[in-house]
């Protein structure tokens, strides 16, 4: 995996060995970020960050504050090493995503939410993004392709199918 624009832009990027993470691919994030626009100065929220690639991303281009959420340890410990590899700062919580977003009172210009395909706690994160998510701020949810998520309190902005991934992107 690379980064795909910015000033770090095809810089390699480790992912956490194993099945349990599933790394977004570099045309899936290519695409992403063509959809979600101009990033800089924004403050990033990457929940289920996995090898943390769309939070890297957001950061190479402009992003001014990235905060990595996931509960694996093996898969924070590639997050760091990212950061130290591309000399980026940024917050890693090795934690829950619904525990850190319960008590999140911070909003995010840029919600990344990439959970395992085979997600069953749905309902329990959706609840608390609108709360997150900046007024202007815009949120994306990768999914399996046949999967058409919705978050009561947001309108999905717009969803396309890349391969076997879906993007939703949600937005107040």
């Amino acid at each position: 995996m690379r980064i795909v624009a910015g000033s770090r832009k095809g810089h390699r990027i480790a992912a956490p060995k194993g099945a349990h993470t599933r790394p977004t691919s570099d045309r899936v994030r290519e695409n992403a970020f063509n959809l979600i626009g101009p990033v800089d100065g924004a403050a990033v929220l990457d929940l289920y960050a996995g090898s943390g690639a769309m939070g890297l991303e957001a950061l190479s281009r402009g992003a001014e504050t990235a905060v990595f959420v996931e509960s694996d340890r093996d898969a924070c410990r590639v997050i760091n090493a990212n950061l130290d590899k591309l000399r980026l700062t940024a917050t890693v919580l090795c934690s829950d995503a619904v525990r850190v977003l319960s008590t999140e009172r911070r909003e995010y210009d840029l919600v990344l939410l990439d959970p395992p395909y085979d997600f069953v706690d749905h309902d329990r994160v959706a609840r608390h993004l609108p709360r997150v998510l900046a007024e202007d701020g815009v949120l994306v949810y990768e999914t399996g392709a046949k999967v058409e998520p919705e978050i009561e309190g947001l309108r999905v902005r717009t969803s396309r199918k890349y391969g076997s991934a879906r993007l939703t992107l949600f937005e107040h």
